[in-house]
């Protein structure tokens, strides 16, 4: 092959001053990451990359073409080859436009990123490949759009072609221009917003609901809505969406979920609002044509309303003005795989740059958001969002009573109590339903052997498999690796191995025995439903088996964190929780905020509808079985006094200099070898030493993952941490270039990747 065209990519110092931004500031940091020019990967020729021989341009040959693109393609990271890469095109393409362009032997989708500049009488120093067909059926890409994914990707540590194109369906990434054309031919224009029989009468406000809609209409910026569970946080959402569309008709909304499951009844009531054709929702779980079908009716403005998971931040949505962050707290918000975004934050961000009014949803905030909607004391100026309350219910509706079972006092081996059992068949004689929380799915966590002490380990993972009853199945939740049960341990041959602990699958069959002479008011069977991330697999199953809850068809619903929360159950007046334990001493310190808030949460499943109480004759309850009944968690969990329990968490986390008081990354690496991935880690942080700011930046020493083989992959990980959050990233941009060359040198080699995390959710 003749000589390659080599490029540098040059990473120029970002000079960034720390003490231009406040700790908490993340608006101003922002800023700063947008307005730093996106050439610091200066723009690139594709040439650089192999090429066949027959598509090897001479070396030095000026382009025929008379404009220069920078265009964002989604090339490898481990490639270090800049953000933008260096095209030449026939006539001037606006920023925004989707191209097709050559990559090595492929053809890509890209996205023109700048201004074109000119290259008439100019001397290339370098030849640049021709830029194929553009998608010039679409209209381009807005400037706030590709603003959102250049922060995006210099706050997160990615390339912006990554990030970009990451954001748009799959299916456009393979269509033609024709095809393209012929898709969008069949989109109608975007109209009015229809009015259905339920937006013309809609359901009467609480004072205390009317009084947070004045407040956000009349105010600016981002809200942090506290509202406890069925205060009605739904309605809100829904009227501040309707006096949008009053006041601005061409106007749209964001309203953001963070689980699939939770946006088929959410759709459902926005579309019995605003009409069908006003409401599209994204999210992973539907199919490539309804994805770009849903994203194309965004970008074109015919939807007015976008319904989606994390995923949906990035919808292209030209006239937002408002985006709703349902249940903000939920961990799911922060993608884990890839570019580590946080959809949440990206959706406060998003709000600024749009100046779109933001409302974060939660009865248990995150205690970030928390924090930053703290009102001003004495020299502490307070938080930078609005906080605003609902404490009550709709209508006389009440809190459920939390009822602790201390296990200590029951016999050993006890599964659930017996006053528990016996709540819950009163519940059952009366035709009411009760709902079962463990959030482990499966039959049992682990298979083993009493005489050898055989147990059920993956040999692809420092885990277990799970036994799985209903298919006889081990199965490992971490790599996927699937065995048959084996009929006798696989050390000693003895026939008699065993289950120890149980999962969802485990609880439903013991419920099932100890209900099985109990019947239901009209003489049938008592029916229990288990809803997981097992049970659920099938198209439509998730569906079919909440319409069976809310039909009355279920008696006892046993599930994971699946049902705890969104989920707006009428006929449920008991919930359990068997044992939350686990997350009390955890090695993280989210932890206790993570299972106050899943309790919480669980606990608004059980008595909203306020009339069916009275009709019954019942009260709602909280059932903890618990061995520590009297834990500080659990005590504010009693009073459902979240606002003390997040003080109490708050102190701990400034004394102990955690966030929201400092900013933290971590710096991950997998290799073959544990010592070959923390030799990586420790080299790096040593490397680091001369980097700017790493005076104020903690790099502490190289430790296991808490599952330290996946897939038979060592993986270890490095925290970094720091009082300041422009110091922090000032480090780790410089650093960028440094973990690059040292994955060239013999202390990188054995490595297979490595990544950084900003603002990990689990450590």
């Amino acid at each position: 092959m003749s000589g390659l065209l080599v490029n540098k990519v040059i990473h120029r110092n970002s000079g960034w001053d720390p003490k231009r931004w406040k700790i908490n500031d993340l608006s101003g940091l922002a800023q700063s990451l947008i307005n730093k020019p996106l050439q610091e990967g200066s723009p690139i020729s594709p040439a650089g990359l192999p090429l066949d021989d027959r598509d090897q341009p001479t070396n030095g040959a000026p382009s025929a073409l008379p404009w220069r693109l920078d265009i964002a393609v989604q090339t490898p990271a481990h490639a270090a080859l800049g953000d933008l890469l260096s095209y030449a095109g026939a006539e001037p393409l606006p920023p925004g436009t989707l191209v097709r362009v050559p990559l090595g032997r492929r053809e890509v989708l890209g996205v023109v990123w700048n201004e074109p500049v000119s290259l008439e009488g100019t001397e290339p120093d370098m030849a640049l490949k021709p830029v194929g067909a553009a998608l010039d059926a679409l209209a381009p890409l807005g400037e706030g759009w590709r603003d959102l994914v250049a922060f995006a990707a210099r706050y997160y540590q990615r390339s912006i072609g990554e990030i970009a194109l990451a954001a748009l369906p799959p299916q456009l990434r393979d269509l033609s221009t024709a095809q393209l054309a012929r898709r969008l031919k069949r989109k109608s224009a975007a109209g009015p917003v229809a009015q259905t029989a339920e937006s013309s009468n809609p359901v009467a406000l609480s004072a205390e609901q009317a009084a947070v809609l004045a407040r956000i209409d009349e105010g600016t910026g981002t809200f942090l809505l506290a509202g406890s569970t069925g205060s009605g946080k739904t309605e809100v959402y829904l009227r501040c969406v309707a006096d949008l569309l009053a006041r601005e008709p061409e106007a749209q909304a964001l309203v953001m979920v963070p689980e699939i499951n939770l946006t088929p009844q959410l759709e459902a009531r926005f579309k019995a609002r605003f009409g069908d054709e006003a409401v599209v929702s994204l999210h992973s779980g539907m199919t490539n044509p309804q994805r770009l079908a849903s994203w194309l009716a965004a970008h074109s403005g015919a939807a007015r309303i976008v319904l989606g998971t994390r995923m949906a931040v990035f919808a292209s949505i030209p006239a937002l003005r408002l985006i709703v962050v349902d249940e903000e707290h939920d961990p799911s918000y922060k993608q884990q795989e890839g570019a580590r975004y946080s959809a949440r934050d990206l959706a406060v961000w998003r709000g600024q740059r749009e100046k779109a009014k933001v409302i974060l949803g939660s009865a248990t905030p995150s205690l970030e958001s928390w924090h930053q909607s703290r009102p001003a004391e004495g020299e502490d100026p307070g938080g930078r969002y609005v906080r605003l309350a609902m404490p009550s219910r709709i209508g006389a509706g009440e809190l459920p009573a939390v009822r602790l079972v201390d296990m200590n006092l029951q016999p050993p081996k006890t599964v659930i109590s017996g006053a528990l059992l016996d709540a819950i068949g009163q519940r059952i004689a009366r035709g009411e339903q009760s709902m079962i929380f463990l959030n482990r799915r499966g039959y049992a966590p682990v298979l083993a052997c009493g005489d050898c002490g055989w147990k059920s380990e993956c040999p692809h993972c420092s885990a277990y498999r799970v036994f799985h009853k209903i298919d006889r199945t081990l199965r490992c939740h971490h790599c996927g690796f699937t065995e048959r049960v084996p009929r006798a341990c696989p050390a000693c041959g003895n026939p008699d191995i065993a289950p120890v602990g149980r999962g969802t699958e485990r609880l439903e069959e013991h419920l099932a025995e100890l209900f099985s002479s109990v019947k239901r008011p009209d003489g049938s069977a008592v029916r229990i439903a288990r809803i997981d991330a097992d049970s659920t697999k099938k198209q439509g199953a998730l569906e079919s088996q909440l319409a069976a809850v809310h039909a009355g068809e279920v008696d006892v619903l046993v599930g994971t964190q699946m049902i705890a929360k969104g989920h707006d159950f009428r006929r449920i007046t008991l919930v359990a929780a068997v044992n939350p334990d686990g997350a009390l001493f955890s090695s993280d310190f989210r932890a206790p905020e993570r299972l106050f808030s899943l309790l919480m949460q669980s606990a608004g499943r059980a008595g909203r509808d306020a009339a069916y109480l009275a009709a019954q004759g019942a009260t709602a309850e909280m059932w903890i079985q618990t061995h520590h009944a009297q834990h500080p968690l659990f005590m504010a969990l009693r009073r459902h006094d979240y606002t003390a329990f997040a003080a109490q968490q708050l102190d701990e986390r400034h004394a102990a200099g955690m966030p929201p008081f400092a900013f933290q990354a971590l710096l991950r690496a997998d290799a073959r070898e544990q010592s070959v991935a923390q030799g990586f880690l420790n080299t790096a942080a040593d490397q680091a030493e001369s980097l700017p700011g790493a005076d104020i930046v903690t790099r502490y020493p190289a430790v296991p993952l808490a599952i330290q083989r996946v897939a038979n992959v060592e993986r270890a990980q490095m925290l970094i941490e720091s009082p300041s959050r422009a110091a922090l990233q000032k480090l780790l941009a410089a650093w960028q270039p440094l973990l690059h060359e040292l994955r060239r040198t013999p202390e990188g080699k054995g490595v297979i990747r490595w990544l950084i995390d900003v603002d990990p959710h689990s450590i």
